[in-house]
Formats: C-alpha cells, structure tokens, sequence
C-alpha cells in the first residue's frame, strides 16, 4: 500500500485511473461553432432544478465553445457506443465534422447535439463556468431530457473501457 503526504500530479492520475467512471461525450453547437468531446468527469448536482455538471480540459481552447454557445448536452453512452467514445476522444485525430459523423444525431431544446441512443441525454443551459485548476466546471440547468433504451452503459476504468455485465 503506497501512503504519502506529498501528491504529485502522475501519483493523482495514477489513483484517479482507479475511479471507475460512466463514460459521456458532451456536445454543443451555437453562434460559437459545434464541438463534441468524450468525458467522464461528469455527474448530478441537483434534482430541483435539475442540474449537472461537466468538467472540460482548459488546455483545449475549443472547449471554449461550450460557454460561448452557453449549451451543452451530455450523452451518456451504452457499452455498445464505444466507437462513438473513440471518435470524441481526441486520440484519433479526427475532425469534428467526422467525429459527428460517427453517430446519428438529433436536438432536444437548446439546439445542442443529442445523440441517438444514448443511455440518457441531458440537454443543459450553462448556468454557471468555474475554473479551477486545469479545468472548467460547467453547471447546466437540465431543460430537455431523453431516456434510452435499458443497456448497459459504458465505464472507463484503469485506462481501459469495460461494461458491468
């Protein structure tokens, strides 16, 4: 067992590759341009209003579309989806046209991408941008929603993608 004070930034990636996590691709489309990207830090914040949060990498200037277009939908993906997690991750180098073009899409509320299939799509108005260190915490307010098909969904776990069953 590896105790210690001092928490270096690859020791916290390391821990944090343990963090079993629902894998999204969280999306939007505006005045701003349309951008996609696979995420896992992503969760609730509240049920009145409904409310979740997304955090994006600052290190990627386009994600600073999210909060210019001030929409944003997130995907949660089936275990048969991991394609679409390929195309948004950013480690094919595919453009955003192709990566939209992975998968069929459709819109709910705020004119953000909402994916077809989607375990649950939570179609979101920024209500809040935070930065805190390398990243931007965004708030949505929930104001369109679907639920899919019962299927088990997508999980990231120690660097790899896995299903529960």
């Amino acid at each position: 067992m590896l105790k210690q004070n001092k928490v270096e930034p690859g020791d916290y990636r390391e821990a944090m590759s343990l963090f079993a996590g629902a894998v999204h691709v969280v999306t939007t489309d505006g005045a701003a341009g349309r951008r996609g990207t696979t995420v896992i830090a992503a969760c609730s914040v509240s049920d009145s209003p409904p409310t979740v949060l997304v955090c994006l990498n600052r290190a990627s200037a386009t994600n600073d579309l999210f909060v210019k277009n001030d929409v944003f939908a997130l995907n949660t993906l089936s275990s048969e989806q991991i394609d679409v997690s390929h195309a948004f991750s950013g480690l094919t180098g595919l453009s955003q046209d192709d990566r939209f073009a992975s998968a069929e899409w459709d819109t709910i509320a705020t004119g953000a991408p909402t994916l077809i299939g989607a375990l649950a799509t939570f179609d979101c108005r920024i209500i809040e941008a935070k930065d805190v260190a390398t990243h931007r915490i965004l708030f949505g307010k929930v104001t369109g929603l679907r639920v899919g098909e019962s299927r088990e969904p997508l999980i990231y776990h120690g660097r790899t993608y896995r299903a529960l069953g």
